[in-house]
C-alpha cells in the first residue's frame, strides 16, 4: 500500500508539471535564502575569526589620547604594563604620516610605524622578499626598514628593492624587507585608524628620535594563553588611571577576544533574525502546497470515491495525498538546497571569501520543508479521506 501510494504521489506530479512547479516557488524562495544567508553569515564569521587569530586574540590595544597636561604614557609608565602578572611582552608603537623619497623619488602620505621586538614575535607578518628586522637591527637602532608591497612597486616600478635606501626626514634607511599585502595588514590599519597602504615600519626608538616624541600613545600588551584577561585589564585600567589623573575619556582600551566574542554574537542574532524573515517565505509556499492539495482534491472526487467504492481504506487516500504533499515540498527543499549553494558562492566570489555550507544548515533546511509538507497537507489528506464514495461519484 505504501509503495502504491508513493508512486501515485509521483506520477500525479509528473502530470501537472507546471502546477507543481508553481506550488514548489515558495518553498524554493525559502529554502534557497535560508542557506544563502547561513552559508554567508557563517563564511564571513569564519573568515573575521580567522584574521583576529592571526592578529592575536590574546592581545590588548590600548589607545591612549591622553590630557591637556599629559600627552601620552612615559617609558615607566609603559615598563609598568610589562611588568603584570600574565603579560608576556608590550608593544608600545609610534606612528607619523610624511614624505619619502626613494629610487629618485618624492612620495607624499606614508605612514611610519615603529615597532619593537615583541611586535615581531607576536605578530605573523607575510614577507614578499627580504627579511624582516631582527634583535640585533631594533637594539642598536639601526636606519633599517621594512616598506609595503604597494610603496615597494611604486616607488621601483617592479625592480629589486631591497638593498636600496629611502630618505625619510632627511635620514636614510636602507630597505632590508617587503612586506606583502593581507587581510590581517588591512585590518591593523584600519584598527590603528591609518588606511594608507603606503607603509614603512623602522626600530621604534630609531623614529622616537627622528620625530622628536617622549611620549607614548598606542600600546599592544600580549597576554598569556588562558590568562585571565579580566584581571589583568584591571591592572592595566589601574595603571592608565594613576597616569591621566582618572580623567575621562583619556584611554581606551581594545580587547581582542572580546570584541571576537562580540563579532559573533551579533552574527547569530543577525542570521537568526534573516533566517526568520525568510522562513516566511516557507510558509507562504506551505499555503501554496496546502491550496493547491485541496484544488487536487476538488479534481480527483471521481478517483478518490471509485478508490473508495472498490474497498480503499481511508487510511491509504490520506497517505497517498499526504505524501504528495511531502514530495512537492522536500523536491522544492532540494532545488531551492542548489539554488542557495550557488547564491552563497556567487556572493563569496564577488566579496571575496569561502562560504560555509554546514550539514547543519542542509539538514535545517531539509527538515523544515519536509515539515511544511506534513502539517499543510494534513487539511487536504484528511478532507480527501472523508469523503463519502456514493457522493463523491454522484458529485462526479
Amino acid at each position: 500500500m505504501f509503495k502504491e501510494s508513493i508512486i501515485m504521489s509521483w506520477q500525479n506530479i509528473i502530470y501537472n508539471k507546471m502546477r507543481s512547479f508553481l506550488t514548489i516557488l515558495g518553498i524554493v524562495i525559502g529554502v534557497s535564502s535560508i542557506i544563502a544567508l547561513i552559508s554567508i553569515v557563517e563564511g564571513v564569521t569564519m573568515e573575521v575569526t580567522s584574521q583576529f587569530s592571526e592578529l592575536g586574540a590574546n592581545k590588548l590595544t590600548i589607545q591612549a589620547k591622553g590630557t591637556p597636561l599629559k600627552k601620552g604614557l612615559t617609558d615607566y609608565e609603559v615598563q609598568l604594563l610589562a611588568d603584570i602578572d600574565e603579560v608576556n611582552g608590550i608593544s608600545p608603537t609610534i606612528s607619523t604620516t610624511t614624505s619619502v623619497v626613494g629610487n629618485g623619488q618624492v612620495h607624499d602620505k606614508v605612514t611610519i610605524e615603529g615597532k619593537n621586538a615583541s611586535y615581531f614575535k607576536y605578530n605573523q607578518l607575510a614577507l614578499k622578499s627580504g627579511r624582516l628586522l631582527n634583535s640585533i637591527d631594533l637594539s642598536q637602532q639601526s636606519n633599517l626598514a621594512l616598506v609595503s608591497e604597494s610603496l615597494a612597486d611604486t616607488l621601483y616600478f617592479g625592480e629589486q628593492p631591497i638593498g636600496q635606501y629611502l630618505l625619510i626626514n632627511g635620514i636614510s634607511y636602507r630597505i632590508v624587507g617587503v612586506l606583502e599585502k593581507t587581510d590581517q595588514m588591512d585590518m591593523m590599519s584600519s584598527m590603528s585608524g591609518k588606511q594608507s597602504e603606503n607603509r614603512v615600519i623602522v626600530p621604534y626608538q630609531n623614529l622616537m628620535g627622528l620625530v622628536g616624541l617622549n611620549c607614548i600613545n598606542n600600546v599592544e600588551v600580549y597576554m598569556q594563553n588562558n590568562a585571565n584577561v579580566d584581571e589583568i585589564i584591571g591592572k592595566v585600567e589601574l595603571i592608565l588611571n594613576q597616569a591621566f589623573n582618572y580623567k575621562e575619556n583619556s584611554y581606551s582600551i581594545i580587547n581582542m577576544e572580546g570584541l571576537l566574542d562580540t563579532i559573533q554574537s551579533m552574527n547569530s542574532m543577525m542570521t537568526m533574525m534573516l533566517v526568520g524573515i525568510a522562513s516566511i517565505a516557507l510558509l507562504v509556499g506551505g499555503i501554496g502546497i496546502m491550496n493547491m492539495m485541496l484544488v487536487s482534491v476538488t479534481e480527483r472526487t471521481m478517483e478518490i470515491g471509485l478508490k473508495k467504492a472498490l474497498g480503499a481504506k481511508p487510511r491509504s487516500i490520506q497517505l497517498q495525498f499526504l505524501i504528495e504533499s511531502i514530495f512537492l515540498s522536500l523536491f522544492g527543499g532540494v532545488v531551492g538546497l542548489v539554488l542557495g549553494v550557488m547564491i552563497a558562492f556567487v556572493v563569496a566570489f564577488i566579496i571575496g571569501f569561502t562560504p560555509s555550507i554546514s550539514t547543519n544548515s542542509i539538514a535545517l533546511a531539509l527538515l523544515f520543508s519536509g515539515g511544511v509538507g506534513v502539517i499543510f497537507g494534513l487539511a487536504p489528506a484528511r478532507k480527501a479521506s472523508q469523503l463519502n464514495p456514493i457522493d463523491a461519484l454522484r458529485r462526479s
